[in-house]
């Protein structure tokens, strides 16, 4: 989405790095929020190199940015870089969002509140329900520390037994299991928080124990990936990841400039650019 203001001398700067970072839709949806509020900010996308994330980071304050997003690889060299952390950002070891506070750098991590508002949207509680989470990685941990918090009762699987149990261990009696022997259709919500359907992949287990009454939710986006066919095509409802990366990212947006997020322009322009 194209912007019609011009850039000055006094434009805020925020921006992602990641690598790769070209196919990232924040650009368009932050630049469209700014857009919309008359803010004199503008988004851009930075591609950095695996292994530079720390110095990326330390640069905002060299470079007077108002603050970060952090995609992979860098969530964790971010982490270190930044002189304070969030409460969520410290458990899990990793930032999504860093604020420039005054010359101070400041980590925060709204991949999981954005999840859970993205659930909240469909209508769907998890306290007291039984979830589980495919995948180990920055996602996944994100996700589960989320579900632990609102009294979900988390399972974690991922393709590395101890990256499984690491994960599973950010929610309150978390447990860990193989592929082999996850099956499925005992939870009440499946998350999947791997990359898998992206190119078209199929779900890693047994599609046909998906049933009505379960919560299918895929963090890929924007495709429909197999499994949201499958699973709807059983009569469970699916949705994609879309949701979660519009909220993570008006989550981002009110840490750094203090202003309502215009989530419904955010929205549609993350749709558009898809």
């Amino acid at each position: 989405m194209s912007s019609s203001r011009a850039t000055t001398g006094v434009t805020r700067v925020v921006g992602i790095i990641g690598d790769p970072v070209g196919h990232s839709r924040s650009p368009a949806m932050h630049n469209a929020a700014f857009d919309a509020l008359g803010l004199d900010w503008v988004y851009v996308a930075f591609p950095v190199q695996r292994g530079e994330g720390a110095a990326a980071t330390r640069a905002v304050t060299t470079l007077g940015l108002a603050g970060l997003n952090v995609t992979m690889p860098h969530k964790a060299d971010a982490a270190t870089a930044c002189e304070d952390l969030s409460s969520e950002a410290a458990a899990l070891g990793a930032v999504n969002t860093v604020v420039n506070a005054g010359g101070t750098l400041v980590g925060h991590s709204t991949d999981g509140d954005g999840f859970l508002r993205a659930l909240d949207d469909e209508g769907i509680t998890v306290a007291g329900r039984r979830a589980v989470v495919l995948g180990a990685g920055g996602a996944a941990r994100a996700i589960t520390h989320a579900l632990g918090r609102v009294g979900a009762e988390v399972t974690v699987t991922a393709r590395r037994p101890e990256a499984a149990r690491s994960a599973a261990s950010l929610a309150p009696g978390g447990i860990a299991v193989g592929l082999d022997e996850l099956g499925v259709e005992r939870f009440d919500v499946v998350v999947n928080a791997t990359p898998l359907g992206m190119n078209s992949e199929p779900p890693p287990f047994d599609s046909a124990q998906l049933h009505a009454g379960q919560f299918v939710f895929d963090t890929v986006y924007p495709v429909e990936t197999p499994l949201l066919r499958e699973a709807r095509g059983r009569g469970v409802r699916a949705v994609g990841g879309l949701g979660m990366l519009v909220h993570q990212g008006a989550l981002s947006f009110a840490l750094w400039t203090g202003a309502e997020p215009p989530l419904d322009v955010m929205r549609a322009a993350a749709s558009a650019d898809a």
